[in-house]
């Protein structure tokens, strides 16, 4: 055989590799790299769209967070607010208790003193006519002198 013959029958095989390669090896090689590349490209745009959803879900977050915290210290300062009212309030529900007590304390010592005055003055009166018995040496009738010693009484 000839080189050129060879050769010539060579580049026979070599363009029907070629046509064969690019009728059935071709296409579907295209097309596998074409659905990698879609799906690359799905990914990446799923990528950016979480990312923005993450983005979007954080800002709601820390909206969420500020709002609580708000929500927390008003309800705090309510409590507070409550606190010092029932503070307040008890304060002065015992300072007119103390007051009562007060009150009816002077009125129980007013009517102790009244009392010992009273008693005092029977004592006194008893130890006058007593005196007087024994100065005149003769006993002087309560009865009879009732008007005399309620005189005397009161003006002790």
């Amino acid at each position: 055989m000839n080189i050129n013959a060879t050769l010539f029958l060579q580049a026979i095989v070599f363009a029907i590799l070629v046509w064969f390669t690019m009728r059935y090896v071709w296409p579907p090689l295209a097309k596998a790299l074409d659905e990698r590349a879609a799906k690359i490209t799905a990914g990446l745009s799923a990528a950016d769209k979480a990312k923005a959803e993450l983005a979007t879900a954080q800002q709601q977050v820390s909206k969420q967070l500020s709002a609580a915290r708000d929500d927390a210290a008003k309800r705090l300062a309510d409590a507070e607010r409550a606190a010092q009212s029932m503070i307040e309030e008890a304060k002065s529900r015992a300072g007119e208790e103390a007051a009562k007590i007060l009150a009816h304390a002077k009125a129980e010592a007013a009517q102790e003193v009244a009392k010992a005055r009273d008693t005092l003055r029977d004592q006194v009166a008893q130890l006058a006519v007593k005196g007087a018995e024994q100065i005149l040496k003769r006993e002087v009738n309560a009865g009879v002198h009732a008007d005399l010693l309620n005189r005397l009484q009161t003006e002790l």
